[in-house]
């Protein structure tokens, strides 16, 4: 009786280990063995021969229902992602001489992404001859990071790329 399976696990015929230190389905350990003996044995028992740790010498295999066994690792996966949070960076553009209604509005936006978990990258923009003016970009990053700096810390401090200036501020791990 042939079974098919998916090409990433090791699984009774695709097994070719010499030897391999076998564990039954209740947990036990049969010992070590020879591959063939071991799904001879997994076979008797209706079961199939699954290679759980292939980094040991010898590789450990266990008998088990390989269906099962493949239902319960996706489960854990699918489990694991659902916990895990993908915070993304979310971009806050301005201008140097900004007014101080645009930089609230702007700062708000900013203050929503960090509340929501995402990274915020904070650019300011010059054109033509303003790139003199590094130092009110630099003091205006530094006023949003200082307003923003009860929930949020600095991940990189302002950084000259080119005609622009950009800071990233993260959301603080306790506040959110």
């Amino acid at each position: 009786m042939k079974k098919k399976y998916d090409s990433e696990s090791l699984v009774n015929e695709s097994i070719k280990y010499p030897q391999v230190r076998v564990i039954d389905c209740l947990g036990k350990q049969l010992g070590i063995c020879s591959s063939k003996e071991a799904i001879t044995i997994a076979l008797d028992q209706g079961l199939d021969l699954v290679v759980i740790s292939d980094k040991s010498n010898p590789p450990v295999c266990k008998i088990i229902d390989y269906g099962k066994y493949k239902f319960s690792q996706e489960k854990k996966a699918k489990e694991a992602k659902k916990r895990q949070h993908n915070s993304s960076i979310k971009e806050v553009k301005m201008r140097y001489k900004i007014e101080n209604h645009d930089y609230k509005v702007r700062l708000n936006q900013a203050l929503k992404f960090l509340q929501s978990g995402n990274k915020v990258k904070t650019t300011i923009t010059f054109k033509g001859r303003e790139i003199q003016h590094i130092n009110l970009a630099v003091e205006l990053l530094n006023k949003m990071a200082h307003d923003l700096n009860n929930i949020s810390t600095i991940q990189q401090l302002p950084v000259k790329d080119g005609k622009n200036i950009t800071m990233i501020l993260a959301p603080n791990k306790s506040k959110t």
